[in-house]
């Protein structure tokens, strides 16, 4: 299956965000593949916004399967969140299981009024229940793939890989 152009899929994503944006939201991308997408929405936007990364590596239930290794600390949100509207930006959606983390992480720094979810692709296989809010683009793939967005010369892709490559 030949997976999407990323950038369609990020003029898609901005189009239905700015539907979103008011004076209370709040940009977090999750690390790596969202926060390459914040980089691509932060030149289209021009209203006022407060961004932010999270590094949910540290709250994953799944290290030791999943591959991922704890990083030090890169989680970057200067901003009080209390009470406002964040919106989450991820490249893929799979388990559920970032997403989760990516909230324990967001409620160490207060508690928003709410959180919804963008992703790029959804791969419809949540083990949790939580979903999307707004996806651009669905499909099934095989559950031992991984699908992330990587900057390669200078240009986002989407890479495919075997679970048990790194």
């Amino acid at each position: 299956m030949t997976l999407p152009e990323p950038t369609l899929l990020i003029e898609r994503m901005y189009d239905q965000l700015s539907k979103e944006i008011d004076q209370d939201t709040c940009l977090i991308g999750i690390l790596n593949g969202g926060s390459l997408i914040l980089n691509e929405l932060k030149k289209k936007i021009k209203t006022k916004v407060d961004y932010g990364l999270v590094d949910c590596s540290f709250y994953r239930d799944d290290l030791e399967s999943s591959g991922i290794k704890i990083r030090e600390k890169s989680t970057s949100i200067n901003f009080n969140i209390d009470g406002k509207k964040i919106i989450l930006i991820d490249d893929v959606f799979f388990t559920g299981r970032t997403i989760r983390a990516a909230m324990n992480e967001l409620f160490d720094f207060g508690r928003p009024k709410e959180i919804k979810l963008f992703v790029l692709i959804d791969r419809e296989k949540n083990e949790l229940p939580i979903k999307p809010t707004f996806s651009t683009y669905k499909m099934n793939k095989s559950s031992n793939e991984y699908i992330d967005l990587i900057l390669e010369n200078d240009k986002l892709i989407f890479r495919s890989r075997k679970s048990n490559d790194q």
